[in-house]
């Protein structure tokens, strides 16, 4: 039986686990919660973003969101097999929420949990037209890229492993979404538009990095399951989207207008 105090010892010299045998019930419970938080969210993202593939504007726009949608259950599949192990009833998981549900668009859950799924918040709001979906689908995935960068180092080498594998098709749905944003400024859609969907989808996608008031992070670290802090991996992510919404002549929360260069070319 693994005891706790062997345990953490154990990750702090950097060592790996490789089973539900080897953890201790703590550990298992933060674990679990993560694997959850990842499985949730790609079953309601792939859910609401299928919703949304009527309203690309051509077959080769539909095919591309068929394509992520498809992706995503993927890695829910992958993530849940090892959520398995640990006792996780995989057709009873998948039916157990109504995945594609999403609030009215004028709340703000900030980081406050919902009771039930544990999706992301960003993915109890809904969408609204093709390029609030691109909008927010640039704006998710880079935040997505950060988070499973950082999980994928993580003491559980099974799970580490797997997200190893996801972590590349997430990175070409991150460039996917930059491509969709780029493509719809130069079919000439009005920036005001787009501008409006940074606008919202921007604080609620920050709000994904979590709570600073949060003690899992303390365990998570504890227990080697991730070593950054929220305000770390939001920089990360801040300094990524933030010169990408300048080349296209859009304006991060917070950022003043002087500093977007409106003669940035989109080709």
């Amino acid at each position: 039986m693994v005891d706790e105090e062997g345990l953490v010892s154990f990750v702090a010299g950097g060592g790996r686990l490789s089973a539900p045998d080897n953890v201790t019930p703590r550990y298992r419970a933060e674990l679990m919660r993560l694997m959850s938080i990842f499985v949730d969210s790609e079953m309601a993202g792939a859910s609401g973003f299928a919703d949304c593939i009527n309203l690309a504007p051509g077959l080769r726009e539909r095919i591309t969101a068929t394509h992520i949608v498809l992706q995503k259950f993927d890695h829910a599949r992958q993530v849940l097999q090892l959520m398995e192990q640990f006792g996780a009833n995989m057709d009873q998981y998948v039916g157990a929420h109504p995945w594609a549900s999403r609030l009215d668009r004028s709340v703000n859950l900030g980081t406050r949990r919902m009771d039930g799924d544990m999706r992301l918040n960003v993915f109890h709001y809904p969408i609204n037209g093709w390029v609030d979906a691109v909008v927010m689908n640039c704006l998710m995935e880079q935040a997505t890229v950060v988070q499973l960068d950082e999980l994928s180092r993580g003491s559980y080498q099974p799970l580490a492993d797997v997200l190893t594998v996801i972590l590349p098709v997430e990175r070409q749905h991150a460039e996917l979404g930059e491509h969709g944003l780029q493509a719809e400024l130069e079919r000439g859609h009005d920036k005001t538009d787009a501008q409006a969907s940074v606008n919202y989808w921007y604080p609620r996608v920050a709000d994904t990095f979590g709570s600073s008031m949060s003690d899992h992070f303390t365990q998570h670290r504890k227990y080697g399951l991730r070593q950054k802090g929220r305000e770390e991996l939001l920089a990360q992510w801040q300094g990524i989207v933030r010169p990408l919404l300048s080349r296209f002549g859009l304006l991060a929360p917070g950022d003043a207008p002087h500093d977007i260069d409106e003669q940035v070319s989109l080709q």
